[in-house]
C-alpha cells in the first residue's frame, strides 16, 4: 500500500496526522486545563490546511492525481476539519447535550459535503477536467467557526443559554450549525481557485 503512495499522498497523510493530533491535545486540554494544549490543539488545524493546500497542487504538478489520492484527501479533511474543530468547542465548554448534537450535525455535514463532491466531481468538472466550482462551502472554511469560538473563550462569551428547562447550550455552537448548513447548500456555488 505504501509504495502506491505518492508526494501528494504524503501531503495528505500530514494533513491528517495534523488533525489527529489536535484532537489529542483538545482532550489534553480538557483533561488538565494547561492552555498550552488549547494553543497547540488550534494551531494544528491551520497546519493541516497548509498541508491539504500543498497536496492538490503537488498531484497537479506531478500530474498524478488518483482517485485514492482524492479518497484519502476526503478522509483527511474530515479529520482536521470537521471532527478536530468539533473536539476543540468540546474541550472549550460547549459539551452540552444539545452542544453535542450540533456539534455532531456539523461534523456530519462535514462528512455529507466531502461524499458529494467525490461522487459529483467528474460531473461538475469542465472540458479541461477540472472542477470549477464548488457546492457549498469546503470544509476548511471550519477554521472560520473555531477562530471565532476560540475568540468567544478568551473573551469569556461563549454564552449559555436555556431556552427551555433542562435544554441548555451555547450560542457560540450556533457557528457550527451555520458552517455545517453552508457545507451542504446545493445553491450556494463558489469558485474554486
Amino acid at each position: 500500500m505504501i509504495r502506491s503512495f505518492h508526494l501528494a499522498d504524503l501531503f495528505t497523510i500530514a494533513n491528517a496526522f495534523c488533525g489527529v493530533a489536535s484532537v489529542f491535545e483538545a482532550m489534553k486540554f480538557a483533561a488538565g486545563g494547561d492552555r498550552a494544549h488549547l494553543y497547540r490543539a488550534a494551531l494544528l488545524v491551520p497546519l493541516a490546511a497548509v498541508f491539504d493546500l500543498f497536496d492538490g497542487r503537488i498531484a497537479r504538478w506531478r500530474h498524478n492525481a488518483s482517485p485514492l489520492g482524492r479518497e484519502l484527501d476526503s478522509l483527511a479533511d474530515v479529520i482536521s476539519f470537521g471532527v478536530a474543530p468539533a473536539a476543540i468547542a468540546f474541550a472549550l465548554g460547549l459539551d452540552t447535550a444539545l452542544d453535542q448534537l450540533i456539534l455532531a450535525y456539523f461534523v456530519a455535514c462535514g462528512v455529507s459535503r466531502l461524499a458529494r463532491y467525490n461522487v459529483t466531481a467528474e460531473q461538475l468538472a469542465g472540458a479541461e477536467g477540472k472542477v470549477r466550482y464548488y457546492e457549498g462551502t469546503p470544509i476548511p472554511t471550519s477554521i472560520l467557526p473555531l477562530g471565532l469560538a476560540l475568540l468567544a473563550y478568551a473573551g469569556g462569551w461563549l454564552f449559555p443559554v436555556r431556552p427551555f428547562p433542562g435544554l441548555d447550550f451555547h450560542l457560540t455552537t450556533l457557528l457550527f450549525f451555520i458552517s455545517g448548513s453552508l457545507m451542504i447548500s446545493k445553491t450556494l456555488r463558489i469558485p474554486k481557485p
